[in-house]
Protein backbone atom coordinates (compact mmCIF):
# COMPACT_ATOMS: atom_id res chain seq x y z
CA UNK A 1 0.00 0.00 0.00
CA UNK A 2 1.41 3.39 -1.03
CA UNK A 3 2.11 5.77 1.84
CA UNK A 4 -0.07 8.88 1.93
CA UNK A 5 0.07 11.99 4.14
CA UNK A 6 -2.50 12.66 6.83
CA UNK A 7 -5.41 14.90 5.73
CA UNK A 8 -4.09 17.90 7.65
CA UNK A 9 -0.67 17.60 5.97
CA UNK A 10 -2.23 17.33 2.52
CA UNK A 11 -4.42 20.34 3.33
CA UNK A 12 -1.35 22.35 4.37
CA UNK A 13 0.37 21.35 1.13
CA UNK A 14 -2.59 22.46 -0.97
CA UNK A 15 -2.87 25.77 0.92
CA UNK A 16 0.81 26.69 0.47
CA UNK A 17 2.12 28.82 -2.38
CA UNK A 18 3.69 26.71 -5.08
CA UNK A 19 3.17 24.92 -8.34
CA UNK A 20 3.30 21.17 -7.65
CA UNK A 21 -0.02 19.41 -8.34
CA UNK A 22 -1.47 16.99 -5.81
CA UNK A 23 -0.72 13.78 -7.73
CA UNK A 24 2.95 14.69 -8.01
CA UNK A 25 2.99 15.70 -4.35
CA UNK A 26 1.63 12.32 -3.34
CA UNK A 27 4.30 10.59 -5.43
CA UNK A 28 6.98 12.75 -3.79
CA UNK A 29 5.64 11.90 -0.34
CA UNK A 30 5.66 8.17 -1.10
CA UNK A 31 9.26 8.42 -2.31
CA UNK A 32 10.26 10.35 0.83
CA UNK A 33 8.67 7.73 3.09
CA UNK A 34 10.54 4.98 1.23
CA UNK A 35 13.83 6.88 1.37
CA UNK A 36 13.32 7.67 5.05
CA UNK A 37 13.75 3.98 5.85
CA UNK A 38 17.46 4.38 5.12
CA UNK A 39 17.72 6.55 8.24
CA UNK A 40 19.42 9.38 6.35
CA UNK A 41 18.45 13.03 5.71
CA UNK A 42 16.07 13.92 2.88
CA UNK A 43 17.25 16.90 0.81
CA UNK A 44 15.35 19.24 -1.50
CA UNK A 45 16.92 21.67 -3.97
CA UNK A 46 14.52 24.53 -4.63
CA UNK A 47 12.42 25.52 -1.62
CA UNK A 48 10.40 28.45 -3.00
CA UNK A 49 7.63 28.92 -0.39
CA UNK A 50 7.74 25.44 1.13
CA UNK A 51 4.86 23.65 -0.58
CA UNK A 52 6.80 20.44 -1.26
CA UNK A 53 8.89 20.90 1.88
CA UNK A 54 5.77 20.15 3.93
CA UNK A 55 5.63 16.66 2.47
CA UNK A 56 9.33 15.98 2.93
CA UNK A 57 9.22 17.27 6.48
CA UNK A 58 6.27 15.09 7.43
CA UNK A 59 7.96 12.01 5.96
CA UNK A 60 11.18 12.95 7.77
CA UNK A 61 9.30 13.35 11.04
CA UNK A 62 7.81 9.87 10.70
CA UNK A 63 11.24 8.38 9.92
CA UNK A 64 12.96 10.39 12.68
CA UNK A 65 15.38 11.94 10.21
CA UNK A 66 15.84 15.54 9.06
CA UNK A 67 14.49 17.26 5.97
CA UNK A 68 16.92 19.71 4.39
CA UNK A 69 15.95 22.33 1.83
CA UNK A 70 18.36 24.46 -0.21
CA UNK A 71 17.45 27.79 -1.82
CA UNK A 72 18.81 31.33 -2.13
CA UNK A 73 15.17 32.50 -1.92
CA UNK A 74 15.61 35.10 -4.67
CA UNK A 75 13.50 33.11 -7.11
CA UNK A 76 14.39 31.13 -10.21
CA UNK A 77 14.37 32.52 -13.74
CA UNK A 78 10.67 32.06 -14.47
CA UNK A 79 9.64 33.66 -11.15
CA UNK A 80 11.16 37.07 -11.85
CA UNK A 81 9.03 40.14 -12.68
CA UNK A 82 7.52 39.96 -16.14
CA UNK A 83 7.23 36.17 -16.21
CA UNK A 84 4.09 34.07 -15.79
CA UNK A 85 5.21 32.52 -12.50
CA UNK A 86 6.02 35.81 -10.78
CA UNK A 87 4.17 36.51 -7.53
CA UNK A 88 4.40 40.19 -6.45
CA UNK A 89 3.65 39.16 -2.85
CA UNK A 90 7.11 37.56 -2.65
CA UNK A 91 8.96 40.82 -3.42
CA UNK A 92 10.79 42.54 -0.55
CA UNK A 93 9.58 46.17 -0.64
CA UNK A 94 12.88 47.43 0.75
CA UNK A 95 15.22 45.77 -1.75
CA UNK A 96 12.83 45.30 -4.67
CA UNK A 97 14.10 41.70 -4.93
CA UNK A 98 12.22 38.48 -4.46
CA UNK A 99 12.54 37.00 -0.98
CA UNK A 100 10.52 33.85 -0.42
CA UNK A 101 12.16 33.02 2.91
CA UNK A 102 9.54 34.77 5.12
CA UNK A 103 6.70 33.01 3.29
CA UNK A 104 8.52 29.69 3.60
CA UNK A 105 8.90 30.12 7.34
CA UNK A 106 5.21 30.94 7.71
CA UNK A 107 4.34 27.85 5.66
CA UNK A 108 6.28 25.55 7.99
CA UNK A 109 4.94 27.26 11.09
CA UNK A 110 1.33 26.84 9.97
CA UNK A 111 1.97 23.16 9.25
CA UNK A 112 3.66 22.61 12.63
CA UNK A 113 6.81 21.27 10.97
CA UNK A 114 9.49 23.85 11.74
CA UNK A 115 11.53 21.60 14.03
CA UNK A 116 11.83 18.89 11.38
CA UNK A 117 13.44 21.07 8.70
CA UNK A 118 16.86 22.66 8.29
CA UNK A 119 16.76 25.49 5.76
CA UNK A 120 20.07 25.99 3.95
CA UNK A 121 19.97 29.53 2.55
CA UNK A 122 22.45 29.82 -0.30
CA UNK A 123 23.13 28.77 -3.86
CA UNK A 124 22.92 25.04 -4.42
CA UNK A 125 26.43 24.47 -5.88
CA UNK A 126 28.06 26.40 -3.04
CA UNK A 127 26.21 24.43 -0.38
CA UNK A 128 26.89 21.12 -2.14
CA UNK A 129 30.64 21.80 -2.16
CA UNK A 130 30.77 21.87 1.63
CA UNK A 131 28.28 19.07 2.22
CA UNK A 132 29.69 15.79 3.54
CA UNK A 133 26.82 13.65 4.81
CA UNK A 134 25.18 10.79 2.86
CA UNK A 135 21.58 11.44 1.87
CA UNK A 136 18.60 9.14 1.53
CA UNK A 137 16.80 11.34 -0.99
CA UNK A 138 17.72 14.22 -3.29
CA UNK A 139 14.79 16.12 -4.80
CA UNK A 140 15.93 18.34 -7.69
CA UNK A 141 13.46 21.18 -8.20
CA UNK A 142 15.63 24.27 -8.62
CA UNK A 143 16.49 26.42 -11.63
CA UNK A 144 15.28 25.27 -15.03
CA UNK A 145 18.25 26.23 -17.19
CA UNK A 146 20.78 23.59 -18.21
CA UNK A 147 23.42 25.39 -16.14
CA UNK A 148 21.40 25.25 -12.94
CA UNK A 149 19.80 21.83 -13.41
CA UNK A 150 23.13 20.19 -14.21
CA UNK A 151 24.85 21.95 -11.31
CA UNK A 152 22.19 20.64 -8.92
CA UNK A 153 22.61 17.11 -10.24
CA UNK A 154 26.41 17.23 -10.21
CA UNK A 155 26.51 18.78 -6.75
CA UNK A 156 24.03 16.54 -4.95
CA UNK A 157 23.63 13.19 -6.73
CA UNK A 158 27.09 11.99 -5.59
CA UNK A 159 25.92 12.40 -1.97
CA UNK A 160 23.10 9.88 -2.42
CA UNK A 161 23.61 6.66 -0.50
CA UNK A 162 23.32 3.33 -2.28
CA UNK A 163 19.60 2.64 -2.58
CA UNK A 164 18.78 6.33 -2.11
CA UNK A 165 16.25 8.07 -4.33
CA UNK A 166 16.86 10.82 -6.86
CA UNK A 167 13.62 12.68 -7.57
CA UNK A 168 13.48 15.14 -10.47
CA UNK A 169 10.60 17.57 -10.96
CA UNK A 170 9.34 19.32 -14.10
CA UNK A 171 10.51 16.63 -16.50
CA UNK A 172 8.87 17.52 -19.81
CA UNK A 173 10.15 15.63 -22.86
CA UNK A 174 8.47 17.84 -25.47
CA UNK A 175 10.51 20.63 -27.11
CA UNK A 176 7.57 23.02 -26.67
CA UNK A 177 8.37 22.99 -22.96
CA UNK A 178 11.96 24.16 -23.44
CA UNK A 179 11.81 26.93 -20.84
CA UNK A 180 10.04 25.03 -18.07
CA UNK A 181 11.06 21.42 -18.38
CA UNK A 182 13.61 20.48 -21.01
CA UNK A 183 16.64 21.02 -18.75
CA UNK A 184 15.24 18.73 -16.01
CA UNK A 185 14.37 16.24 -18.75
CA UNK A 186 17.96 16.25 -19.98
CA UNK A 187 19.20 15.73 -16.41
CA UNK A 188 16.80 12.81 -16.07
CA UNK A 189 18.21 11.27 -19.27
CA UNK A 190 21.75 11.95 -18.05
CA UNK A 191 21.07 10.17 -14.76
CA UNK A 192 19.69 7.10 -16.54
CA UNK A 193 22.56 7.07 -19.05
CA UNK A 194 25.12 7.19 -16.22
CA UNK A 195 24.26 3.64 -15.21
CA UNK A 196 24.02 4.76 -11.60
CA UNK A 197 20.23 4.98 -11.47
CA UNK A 198 17.22 2.79 -12.15
CA UNK A 199 13.80 4.33 -12.72
CA UNK A 200 11.22 3.58 -10.04
CA UNK A 201 8.18 5.60 -11.07
CA UNK A 202 6.86 8.53 -13.08
CA UNK A 203 3.88 10.67 -12.13
CA UNK A 204 3.08 13.67 -14.27
CA UNK A 205 6.36 15.55 -14.53
CA UNK A 206 7.90 13.82 -11.48
CA UNK A 207 10.48 11.07 -11.96
CA UNK A 208 11.79 8.86 -9.15
CA UNK A 209 15.09 7.02 -9.66
CA UNK A 210 16.96 4.71 -7.28
CA UNK A 211 20.74 4.80 -6.97
CA UNK A 212 21.94 1.33 -7.89
CA UNK A 213 25.46 2.07 -9.17
CA UNK A 214 28.46 4.37 -8.89
CA UNK A 215 28.84 5.90 -12.35
CA UNK A 216 27.48 9.39 -11.65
Amino acid sequence: MTAAPAPEILAAFEAAKGFMPVDEGLALYAAAVTAGRLGLPLLEVGTYCGRSTILLADAARAARVTALTVDHHRGSEEQQPGWDYHDPETVDPETGLMDTLPTFRRTLHRAGLEEHVVALVGRSPQVAKVWGTPLGLVFVDGGHTDEHANADYEGWAPHLADGGLLVIHDVFPHPADEFTGQAPYRVYLRALASGAFTEVSDTGSLRVLRRTGTGI
